[in-house]
């Protein structure tokens, strides 16, 4: 007697489509990612000036037909801190994008137009209601806080390290670890694909990523592994563009409380050394 199985609709990770879920004894058990090395990682992280623009590049050539990055602008792609484009580039670059700004025209109806530096980088659909139309009935969600919004539980002893290392990349090792778990060979319930690392294993975003599909002018590897670490790389920044000055000033503000310390320490001894009981 066949098994009966139950859909359920759910919003997929970085996909938004379809995600339908087997029953327990058919589902694999999800893997946790593993520990990737990340340049912005540890107290004194920063970016990779070089890989974020990579990562835009991968975004741009192939996120960018299904995914937005909402809560960015072409100008803080010439910020200091992120991709660091030339304004020009960065101009350059919104004036050749190829999705327009919609908006609300003189006249009082819809209108669309090219893109300025000024604007936030336009998404691939007009509203949700259209992107869940193209797209299975749900829309593929935003990129921008991506990174921020996923991560994985590493469990007893190595939550620990974790904190003691300050580690906080478990989100960036998520997305990376996504793009690259796609695996053939497993069967899968229509619309969906096998995803080891995906909760439940089956989700309806496809693998998107293939060896020689973005080409690289700096001569990096044109691979899958690097097109998923550059891209997981420019959205962790998309996340979190201040980063840098936060780590920066944060190590500026410990220095400034063990120097700090160190003369309330030793001005209390030299104010009460003469003191009985307090020398």
């Amino acid at each position: 007697m066949m098994k009966r199985f139950s859909l359920r609709m759910a919003a997929a990770g970085l996909t938004g489509l379809v995600m339908a879920s087997l029953a327990p004894a058919q589902a694999a058990e999800q893997l946790n990612p593993p520990r990737y090395t990340w340049s912005f990682a540890g107290i004194f992280g920063t970016f990779d000036r070089a890989q974020l623009q990579r990562g835009f590049q991968v975004y741009k050539e192939v996120c960018a037909a299904c995914h937005s990055v909402n809560l960015l602008s072409f100008r803080n792609l010439a910020q200091r801190g992120g991709p660091e484009f030339s304004a020009a580039q960065a101009a350059a670059i919104a004036a050749d994008w190829m999705h327009k700004v919609r908006e609300i025209g003189d006249d009082g109806q819809p209108a669309e137009r090219t893109p300025r530096v000024a604007d936030r980088i336009p998404g691939p659909f007009p509203n949700v209601k259209a992107a869940e139309a193209a797209n299975g009935g749900k829309a593929p969600p935003d990129l921008t806080l991506m990174p921020k919004a996923r991560s994985y539980e590493r469990g007893f002893p190595w939550f620990l390290t974790d904190i003691v290392t300050l580690y906080q990349e478990h989100g960036a090792d998520y997305v990376k670890a996504f793009l690259t778990g796609y695996e053939d060979g497993h069967e899968t319930p229509p619309g969906t694909h096998y995803n080891k690392y995906y909760p439940g294993n089956f989700v309806g975003m496809p693998n998107v990523l293939q060896d020689g599909q973005v080409s690289y002018s700096d001569g990096s590897p044109a691979t899958r592994q690097q097109y998923a670490a550059d891209v997981t790389a420019f959205l962790m920044w998309a996340a979190e563009p201040h980063m840098e000055a936060r780590k920066r000033i944060g190590f500026q503000v410990i220095l400034f409380l063990l120097v700090l310390g160190g003369l309330a320490y030793f001005t209390k001894k030299k104010v009460w050394k003469n003191i009985e009981g307090h020398a």
